[in-house]
């Protein structure tokens, strides 16, 4: 990890990549170019803010044995310490028990086009502020193809969209394996704490209801996802591979906001998404970057999904129109900025959307086009 700094913080974020990160101070050990061993290849990074910039801090590869079995008794881990394990279990269990004894959600967000590092940890820390989750971005390497400009940076970061699927699926899965495991130990906790008072199973009613009400108050950690832009192009064509573990129940909500990926076709992708709670789509149709998206690479750009209100078909998908909500105007990320700050009601409807609630119906239907209106 070349130069990166091993002290932790414990006013952080966690940031997972699969950029190469090269030697260097700060931010700079980001890349701009996949990992050399892959573009599958996973890292997680621990950045905290030093003055007006931002520090690094490499997550151990391998925890020793010691580590394993201070995790495993700490949070009653169902796991194996004779077993290889990695710094990710201990992210898993720092994020899992801040989620909890905070009372907060965990948001996975999955940025769009042009964004460096720098972008996409400004973007996190206004949605923490603003929605009081705990963000946690996958960062890809959509840095506009470099030096190049216009429709070819716009096309290069395309082609590491696709590159960067296999990434994504690897990402959602340990997600999916991690809350798992915590959540088990959870209620494995609660369990032996109503076995204890009903031992002898007199009361067998008394007892659900006991562990009904303890689960109830232990804040069991919703997770949701965010995918802005192209970041939904990199979700839709991680859905297509063989092996992906993004169209399993992972996600209380998935959030599709101001999608630049295809409206044609879009339910062929969308339907394959399993959620607790809801898959919501967000379009302004007012948006001047998706009309710039559509135009760039010519007549083989179609309508994007996130600027478009026809053919809203998907059977499992909410379609939220914000086009005349005040303040949205031609914004491309109105969950964030003056829209959500002028504009309460758009700010309370992202807030319930981010941390696993369902919104529409707060909103009007328009039965004739399938999508609730924010106005």
């Amino acid at each position: 990890m070349g130069d990166l700094s091993t002290q932790h913080s414990g006013d952080n974020m966690y940031l997972i990549t699969n950029r190469v990160i090269k030697k260097g101070k700060g931010l700079s050990v980001f890349g701009k170019t996949p990992s050399p061993f892959g573009p599958n290849e996973l890292r997680a990074i621990e950045v905290s803010k030093k003055g007006t910039g931002w520090s690094a801090a490499s997550v151990d590869d391998k925890l020793s044995v010691e580590e394993v079995e201070r995790l495993k008794s700490k949070y009653h881990l169902n796991i194996d310490t004779s077993k290889d394990w990695y710094g990710s279990l201990t992210v898993a269990c720092n994020l899992f028990d801040q989620a909890r004894t905070q009372g907060k959600s965990i948001l996975f967000f999955v940025h769009g086009y042009n964004n460096d590092v720098g972008d996409v940890l400004k973007t996190a820390e206004e949605i923490e502020k603003l929605y009081n989750v705990i963000v946690v971005p996958f960062t890809w390497p959509a840095n506009g193809g470099g030096a190049i400009s216009g429709t070819a940076s716009y096309l290069s970061d395309k082609s590491d969209a696709r590159a960067s699927s296999g990434a994504i699926n690897r990402f959602v899965g340990k997600i999916s394996y991690y809350h798992a495991l915590l959540t088990e130990a959870a209620l494995a906790e609660i369990r032996s704490k109503v076995d204890a008072k009903y031992h002898d199973n007199a009361n067998p009613m008394a007892a659900a209801s006991l562990y009904s009400e303890l689960v109830s108050k232990s804040c069991v950690v919703k997770i949701n996802l965010l995918c802005h832009s192209m970041g939904n192009y990199l979700l839709k064509h991680s859905l297509m591979t063989s092996d992906n573990a993004t169209s399993e129940l992972v996600f209380d909500n998935i959030c599709l906001v101001a999608a630049d990926t295809n409206n044609e076709n879009h339910a062929h992708w969308v339907q394959s998404l399993d959620v607790r709670k809801r898959v919501y789509i967000v379009i302004n149709e007012d948006d001047s970057a998706l009309k710039a998206s559509r135009i760039k690479p010519g007549k083989q750009q179609q309508a994007r999904l996130g600027h478009y209100l026809k053919k809203l078909n998907s059977d499992n998908a909410v379609y939220i129109d914000v086009t005349e909500a005040e303040a949205v105007d031609s914004e491309h990320s109105y969950f964030k900025g003056s829209s959500v700050n002028k504009n309460t009601k758009l700010k309370g409807i992202f807030n319930q959307m981010f941390n696993g609630e369902s919104v529409e119906k707060d909103l009007e239907y328009i039965s004739s086009i399938n999508c609730y209106r924010l106005i």
